[in-house]
């Protein structure tokens, strides 16, 4: 659903807050939006990207928020939801100084915001807004951080498609099952990994050269595919591990796939209409806040002090409550994405109950 107007959005998602940043000297122009801290403290990643306007740049970011407050409450995590977009090109526009002043208004939100690498983000983004607040995630590991979180958002995906094959096929593994992957960057870059390991045969399709051939120098296997072809493709699983929102009516009629499981966010343009497009299609979706919480619990034990060996054992876990999922669906004969949503919202207002009486 698209929104014209500032405040539409935001009522419809039901955020607590959005700050809107900007500097002159710069040229930073950043959005910030607070879903839901009932858990706790918003925790989420801010992405660098070239919006076409502002509005879709908030769109964005507010369906990003809300899904992270979903995301944690689903993994079992004590944080809430937020994300931030900055709006500018992340191969050009940033450096030292820009950052800096992005970290100072993570800063002026006092930890209600945790930020966090994302598209278009890096560990070295995060080394610079740690330089002016402590509320950041991700830093790298020289720093007392956990560094880099795509090697687990990309294991929790895996465990996420074993899970799906299970339901689906009766066994988790993908030795030997097609699988197309949409975007191989550094999340994509490693969910190929693991499925060369196991044996899948894999195709995959990115913009950007260099992503291309980083895939083609080490995984001589994979086959390249232009983007144009990448959904009509005759394949066991279609993984969108790029930007969202191509599960949508032009793809959908084109899809030739059993699965959808990918780390992209917000995969489905419409959550409600495509969900069930897909259900009547006999097409089980993983949804993408589920299985992609990989990343959100690797910087979550950030802050706790951290536990390589109990983030994977989390990681881990994504697998259990895919399946859970995916039994509640059938068994309320409801589409996995309103499955998954009623899950994390009763929990969340679990703990909201809880609060009332304290």
């Amino acid at each position: 659903m698209e929104h014209t107007t500032l405040f539409g959005g935001i009522v419809h998602y039901e955020h607590e807050q959005v700050m809107l940043c900007h500097d002159k000297h710069t040229g930073l122009k950043a959005i910030i939006a607070i879903h839901n801290t009932v858990l706790g403290p918003a925790l989420g990643g801010t992405r660098m990207w070239q919006y076409a306007n502002d509005l879709e740049a908030l769109e964005d970011v507010l369906r990003l928020s809300r899904g992270m407050t979903y995301k944690a409450s689903l993994a079992g995590l004590n944080l809430g939801g937020g994300k931030a977009v900055i709006i500018g090109d992340p191969r050009k526009d940033k450096n030292e100084a820009f950052m800096r002043r992005y970290g100072k208004f993570v800063h002026n939100l006092g930890g209600k915001y945790i930020t966090a690498e994302d598209v278009g983000t890096t560990t070295k983004d995060m080394e610079y807004i740690h330089m002016e607040t402590p509320y950041v995630a991700g830093i790298p590991e020289s720093m007392g951080g956990s560094g880099d979180p795509s090697p687990f958002t990309a294991y929790g995906v895996y465990m996420g498609m074993k899970a799906a094959a299970k339901y689906k096929w009766g066994k988790d593994s993908l030795q030997g099952k097609k699988i197309s992957i949409q975007g191989a960057g550094s999340v994509g870059f490693h969910i190929i990994e693991h499925l060369t390991k196991e044996g899948a045969v894999i195709y995959f399709t990115d913009i950007f050269e260099d992503k291309i051939k980083n895939v083609q120098k080490h995984f001589s296997e994979a086959i390249y595919v232009k983007p144009e072809e990448i959904y009509s493709l005759p394949v066991d699983i279609y993984s969108p591990s790029a930007l969202g929102a191509t599960v949508n009516d032009e793809t959908i009629p084109q899809l030739k796939c059993e699965i959808i499981t990918g780390c992209a966010n917000n995969q489905l343009k419409d959550e409600l209409k495509h969900a069930q497009m897909l259900k009547e299609r006999d097409i089980l979706y993983a949804p993408d806040y589920l299985v992609n919480a990989g990343g959100l619990i690797n910087v979550y034990s950030e802050l706790n002090g951290y536990n390589r060996k109990r983030v994977l054992e989390q990681c881990e876990y994504i697998y259990t409550i895919a399946m859970n999922v995916f039994e509640e669906a059938y068994t309320k004969n409801i589409t996995t994405a309103q499955s998954a949503n009623e899950l994390a919202e009763k929990r969340i207002q679990s703990i909201a109950n809880n609060k009332l009486y304290r």
